[in-house]
């Protein structure tokens, strides 16, 4: 059989789109969240915010089951399920996946759209923020704690009211997925939806209408799906509401405004050593650009700031020291002779420009872990939350070390280093990906302890990558990691007192 030019081209597309499908996880179609416990007791679990929000918000006094209100509610979710769409049905299954999920990877794609630096001398545009690693680990922190504050306090306000599944109450209600056994005023879908979208569209005001949008779509798919009632989805607006506007309040007072340094006030936090580095770190790119976020070193950590700087690296070894120079000579020989291999993982690990930085590839990796231990929505947050804590924090700390220190790049000492990936717009010392990695992947290792050995490979790999790229010395990566580590291991001490059973 002869295949005309069309229908050859389709074909090889096809067989294109097919071999990548493995490489793409993010297009992965995702199966029904049917969690393997409902963490009944959720609503006990420690909050990060420690505030008590449902003493401070006036929800709404539910209707009882057989009250006329209530019913004509559950009538109106009948007609509602019964005359649902093919259209309404691809919805119900994308949200069906996990809201939390959803969101988290909402918030990657944006990351990557936003991660391009401005053109030097344009003012920044506050409407469209650069979503450079520091920015990036801040947002999936802020968007993860408000989504596991809300929770933990819809979990408390479910068993408190305790409203039965509108299927239970009203057998003409048609429900897409199984019935929940999950009690259903708040819908903990519609909490989700609003706490996620309020604190996203604080944080990329010009994308509002497109966050609204999937916000509403995400409370419709409440109605659609046959699991919540009218007064249910609305309580779970007005808590999720409330809960991102206390997470935003902490947030408009962390510093993270004056990390930019825009007013170019800022040299070091101390003065440099001229014997440790005689050739302090400069900027490469031409035109010249202002070094990035100079004082993220200061944002507010979200532990406690005496423990993160507990774990502030020692000074690197001397330029010219026996250490300094053995560890350069290194540098130059992967460089010289770098491998495919080295290669392969220095591109895996790379999350530069356009990408959802090296805290989304954790929030990715975090995610396929999630899903495959089919977690609650309540506990899938708390994970989130504790990871993306302690990623934030080890950033803060790397920032501080690198302006502190002020140490050169390698290709900086020797101009004949090739590196593999671009150059970033700050000090070598520490590896921001060995500390970012580190700290996310002993979160991950003690949440998931049978994975345990497989992530301390990958983030150990993560770290080695920028060293096989040649913009990093191996005492970069080593002192990143082991100052991840601890952050990661302040997080493990909180997660063992916050009344969850791991």
């Amino acid at each position: 059989m002869q295949l005309n030019s069309k229908t050859f081209l389709f074909v090889i597309f096809l067989i294109m789109l097919l071999s990548c499908s493995e490489d793409i996880p993010d297009i992965a179609e995702l199966q029904p969240l049917i969690p393997i416990s409902q963490d009944v007791d959720a609503g006990n679990w420690k909050n990060v915010m420690d505030i008590d929000y449902l003493s401070q918000l006036e929800m709404p006094v539910p209707e009882n089951t057989d009250s006329e209100v209530y019913r004509a509610e559950l009538d109106s979710l009948v007609t509602i399920t019964k005359e649902r769409t093919r259209e309404q049905e691809k919805k119900i299954t994308y949200w069906g996946a996990g809201g939390v999920i959803r969101w988290n990877q909402i918030l990657r794609d944006l990351v990557s759209k936003y991660n391009v630096a401005p053109a030097v001398g344009v003012i920044p545009d506050p409407m469209k923020p650069f979503t450079n690693p520091p920015f990036a680990a801040r947002a999936y922190a802020l968007l993860s704690v408000a989504q596991h504050d809300a929770l933990i306090a819809t979990w408390k306000l479910k068993y408190e009211i305790n409203r039965p599944a509108p299927k239970t109450l009203n057998g003409e209600v048609a429900p897409f997925f199984d019935m929940s056994l999950l009690p259903s005023y708040p819908s903990e879908q519609a909490v989700i939806a609003n706490v996620s979208a309020s604190v996203m569209k604080a944080l990329f005001p010009a994308e509002a209408n497109f966050i609204d949008t999937l916000a509403e779509e995400h409370r419709n798919a409440v109605y659609w799906g046959g699991t919540g009632t009218q007064s249910d989805v609305v309580a779970g607006t007005i808590l999720g509401a409330f809960v991102a506007s206390k997470v935003m309040d902490y947030a408009k007072a962390d510093r993270m405004n004056l990390s930019a340094d825009a007013n170019d006030t800022f040299t070091s936090f101390f003065e440099i050593n001229a014997n440790t580095v005689p050739n302090p770190w400069k900027c490469i790119e031409l035109p010249l650009r202002s070094p990035m976020l100079p004082l993220y070193g200061r944002v507010r950590t979200w532990m406690d700031s005496t423990s993160v700087f507990d774990a502030l690296p020692p000074p690197p070894p001397e330029v010219g020291s026996l250490e300094f120079n053995a560890d350069i000579a290194n540098v130059r020989k992967i460089s010289d002779n770098r491998s495919r291999e080295q290669w392969r993982i220095s591109n895996f690990w790379a999350d530069g420009n356009g990408t959802y930085t090296p805290p989304g590839h954790w929030n990715l990796i975090a995610e396929n872990l999630i899903v495959k231990n089919k977690w609650s929505e309540v506990k899938t947050a708390r994970a989130f939350s504790l990871m993306n804590r302690a990623i934030m924090d080890s950033g803060i700390l790397c920032w501080y070390a690198k302006y502190k220190y002020y140490f050169p790049r390698p290709s900086q000492i020797d101009g004949k280093i090739k590196v593999a990936t671009g150059i970033p717009n700050f000090p070598s010392y520490t590896s921001g990906h060995s500390s970012f990695s580190a700290a996310a992947g002993t979160v991950l290792g003690y949440l998931f302890p049978s994975e345990k050995q497989r992530i301390e490979q990958q983030f150990i790999e993560a770290g080695e990558s920028r060293v096989y790229g040649g913009i990093h010395y191996q005492f970069d990566n080593l002192e990143g990691r082991k100052s991840g580590i601890a952050i990661g291991e302040l997080l493990i001490s909180e997660a063992r007192n916050d009344g969850v059973q791991d």
